[in-house]
């Protein structure tokens, strides 16, 4: 028995196979690490792969780009005969271009520019330039037309294209250059899209620049006349209304002048005749007291206002019409003149002359002046207000003027 359980113990072993099973098993859920590579191996892997695709990328593209530069064009004919028996081994022929044994050559205006033909831009700045002066050419000889019934309208074809010779725009290319001529048939089919063509009785294409457009050339003389004209029926009334007006304004202003300067000459008369009365008093009779009235008009009078016999007129008539004053004729030096004299004693502005003392029995023409100048200092604020006003009116009637006229 004892024997037979010593023979009995294979735990041992179990406990081998089992270590052995779990470590097996955590090898294949956990793989070692020196399965994966590392992070220098991984960095090197990833510069070969980007070194092979960039050259693998820079050796298609190089291959491409031989491949279409040293493919020839196909031929024009060809093209045009059988389109679909065009294969890999030539390119297209394109548009503005003509293409002949492999070679392509772009129309006239037009330059090759890779495979494609484009524009020639000095071309069309040329033809802009010699469209504008046509345009410019025949606009305006047909306004001077429409504003003084000389000039041109209608021009034919040939005419303008043998014109365009002369510019000096067309000096620079030679006359049997092909661009020369490509030059003017661009011209005059840029100028054919915007002004009105014809057909005349010989069959010739005559061009004429279009109404609406010729308006624009028309001088601002041109356009003032035609609208006067247009509205004639309208600006005479309005003109002679408004004349009417500045006349009248005029009048009234001048008859407001001519009634306060008699007013005023009349009282300066009138201080002149009684201050003289007081002088002649106080000096024991040695000064007259009387006043010559010629002599007193030409002291009192403006240089200007002696030519207009009218004011004094009106002084004279005041003074014949005022009581204090005696009027009567005397002789001096053997000539008879009218003379005034102021006849009223204790007057109210006595007591005013008597103040001023011992004056002169004139006053000097400058401080006369001076006082006419401040008397007419509110007359003439009137007048220039009015003249104000009337120029407001004016410049409202040609602000009104120039809208219409550029509504037209």
């Amino acid at each position: 028995m004892s024997s037979s359980t010593k023979k009995k113990r294979p735990k041992p072993k179990s406990n081998s196979s089992s270590s052995s099973s779990s470590s097996s098993w955590s090898w294949m859920t956990e793989p070692p690490q020196s399965l994966f590579p590392s992070k220098q191996d991984l960095l090197r892997l990833i510069t070969v792969v980007a070194i092979a695709s960039s050259v693998a990328l820079t050796c298609n593209y190089l291959a491409n780009f031989l491949n279409s530069t040293s493919k020839p064009f196909c031929d024009s004919n060809l093209l045009l005969d059988s389109p679909q028996s065009l294969t890999d081994s030539c390119e297209p022929c394109p548009s503005n271009g003509e293409c002949h044994q492999g070679k392509l050559e772009c129309f006239h205006g037009y330059r090759k520019h890779g495979k494609l033909c484009v524009e020639d831009g000095d071309i069309n700045e040329t033809a802009g330039r010699l469209s504008r002066w046509v345009e410019n050419h025949l606009c305006r000889a047909y306004a001077q037309f429409l504003c003084d019934g000389t000039g041109s309208i209608w021009v034919e074809e040939n005419d303008i294209w043998n014109d365009l010779d002369g510019h000096e725009l067309m000096k620079i290319f030679e006359l049997d250059n092909p661009v020369y001529l490509y030059t003017k048939k661009r011209t005059m089919e840029t100028v054919g899209r915007y002004l009105e063509s014809r057909t005349n009785s010989y069959g010739m294409k005559e061009l004429k620049c279009p109404e609406l457009l010729a308006e624009h050339y028309k001088p601002l003389s041109c356009r003032i006349h035609q609208w006067v004209s247009t509205h004639a029926l309208i600006i005479v009334p309005v003109c002679s209304l408004l004349v009417g007006c500045l006349l009248l304004l005029w009048k009234v202003h001048r008859r407001r002048y001519f009634a306060i300067r008699v007013e005023e000459l009349y009282h300066q008369v009138c201080e002149i005749l009684e201050e003289n009365a007081l002088m002649s008093k106080s000096v024991n009779g040695e000064c007259e007291p009387w006043v010559v009235a010629s002599r007193l008009r030409d002291h009192l009078l403006l240089p200007k206002e002696r030519k207009d016999p009218v004011i004094w007129k009106k002084v004279e008539e005041l003074v014949q019409e005022d009581s204090r004053v005696d009027q009567y004729p005397k002789l001096l030096k053997g000539e008879s003149k009218v003379v005034w004299e102021w006849q009223v004693e204790g007057s109210l502005s006595s007591s005013k002359m008597r103040k001023k003392g011992e004056a002169s029995k004139w006053r000097s023409a400058e401080g006369r002046d001076m006082k006419f100048g401040q008397q007419q200092s509110p007359l003439k604020a009137e007048l220039v207000t009015a003249v104000s006003n009337t120029l407001c009116r004016w410049a409202a009637l040609w602000v009104a003027f120039g809208m219409l006229l550029k509504s037209q």
